[in-house]
């Protein structure tokens, strides 16, 4: 389990020691650090770390091993793992296995006994990058080089990858309920708003990102849930034509994450790319609503531009949620239309659930449109 020696290195040349596990080739992928103190395997398989490798800052990772019921996605995401100390017991059960074992079986490129507190603190000062994890068999030299290849998030459309490519359907959690259908489009959804959808007695289908909004349409849906993701909301094809004639035809729509970012873009916003983005799952969020400070967990590296408190370029949303430690748009709502959004990640897997009674929200609006 030990691996062998390797590293991690930056595109501006810092480099980070450890023991390297994984397979015999040099992966690159944007660096980026959450501060979630469990939910590893949540992290792994959440669709929204596609193309990054996460640093882990809680400093012991595997202690209760890995329960299937946790896994978010069809598989693991991530490009790399970095953590101080991984383990191989496991402290508490059940589990299905240990995270050693998990992280070999899916060859994720792992890095372990690196000073993650050193390099947390290095991306927080000079920013998120692309980078690189190798064992120490490829030089360093060879390894930035394979690193010039590795394109920048900023540009980049990844929701298209990690997107279903079948549609599929999901019934009620309770099958003597049938409140109607809900329409998610997957940028790289995670189970968990699914499965709360359901136990609200509603059906969900989910539909690859690119589905034609006639076929969307057709469905009559009670409303559609646009989906979190990863990559750049800027870069994702056809999403602002297709959110533009949902509004349009009356349905409510409810986004999180990159589905916040890209309603907003279907309503004439801009996204901008943050220094080293809001991953893990203490972030403060004030709701104007209701003057509630709601601690959140988050996952995102975009956020969408405003000033002086009013979403650029997009005079039909509010701002209705505001993150309290650098002040970034955390919700948005229209004025006149069922639509809302918000930035973090309400289903909260993992995180707090405190703002859980959005789905709720969505549930309100669609309720509305029935009647």
């Amino acid at each position: 389990m030990q691996g062998q020696l390797g590293y991690m290195l930056l595109e501006d040349g810092r480099r980070f020691d450890g023991r390297y596990l994984g397979p015999d080739q040099e992966t690159a992928g944007e660096a980026v650090f959450t501060t979630v103190m469990a939910g590893y395997h949540e992290v792994l398989t959440d669709p929204s770390f596609a193309g990054q490798i996460v640093i882990m800052t809680a400093p012991m990772q595997g202690v209760y091993g890995v329960r299937d019921p946790d896994t978010q996605s069809r598989k693991p995401w991530v490009s790399g793992f970095v953590v101080r100390d991984l383990s191989v017991r496991i402290g508490s059960g059940p589990a299905d296995s240990n995270l050693p074992d998990y992280l070999s079986k899916h060859k994720i490129p792992t890095l372990i006994g690196t000073d993650t507190r050193a390099l947390t603190r290095h991306i927080r000062d000079v920013g998120s990058m692309r980078a690189i994890l190798a064992h120490d068999g490829i030089l360093p030299k060879v390894a930035l080089e394979r690193l010039k290849d590795e394109p920048q998030m900023q540009g980049r459309d990844l929701a298209t990858t990690v997107s279903t490519k079948d549609s599929y359907e999901l019934g009620s959690s309770d099958p003597g309920i049938d409140h109607g259908l809900v329409l998610c489009l997957d940028y790289g959804v995670k189970l968990r708003s699914l499965d709360l959808l359901r136990r609200e007695g509603y059906r969900v289908r989910v539909l690859p990102c690119d589905t034609p909004v006639e076929v969307l349409l057709e469905a009559d849906p009670q409303g559609v849930f646009v989906s979190n993701g990863p990559g750049d909301p800027e870069a994702v094809p056809g999403a602002v034509e297709r959110i533009q004639s949902l509004s349009d035809a009356g349905v409510p729509l409810f986004g999180i994450c990159l589905g916040h970012q890209l309603i907003a873009r279907a309503f004439g916003a801009k996204n901008y790319k943050l220094p080293y983005g809001h991953r893990g799952g203490n972030h403060p969020v004030l709701n104007y609503a209701t003057g509630v400070v709601e601690v959140t967990s988050q996952n995102h590296g975009f956020a969408v531009e405003e000033e002086n408190g009013e979403i650029v370029g997009a005079p039909d949303l509010q701002v209705t949620h505001r993150n309290l430690n650098d002040g970034t748009v955390e919700g948005l709502a229209h004025s006149e239309r069922p639509v809302f959004a918000v930035q973090y990640h309400p289903e909260s897997a993992p995180g707090p659930h405190d703002s859980r009674y959005l789905f709720k929200q969505f549930l309100e609006a669609m309720s509305e449109r029935q009647s």
